[in-house]
């Protein structure tokens, strides 16, 4: 039985392949602190998922719209 793609995973998907990658910025969490880069260069920067896991994704925007938020954000802050 197939697993069923999660939010983000569908986000992610169709940011890269159907949609302009460059409009999409990323959040994530490195150590104590949330950095902010574009989707392609954190797919670079995490060797495509490897090196940074998804779970660490805080925040995906397309431009000012907020397509995905990790509900416990201002708990790790």
């Amino acid at each position: 039985m197939k697993k069923r793609k999660g939010k983000l995973e569908e986000i992610l998907s169709k940011a890269k392949f159907y949609d302009d990658i460059d409009l999409y910025q990323v959040s994530y969490r490195d150590f104590n602190s949330i950095v902010t880069v574009t989707l392609k260069e954190f797919i670079f920067l995490s060797s495509n998922f490897e090196a940074i896991p998804i779970n660490r994704i805080v925040e995906i925007k397309k431009g000012s719209d907020v397509l995905y938020s990790k509900s416990s954000l201002k708990k790790d802050l």
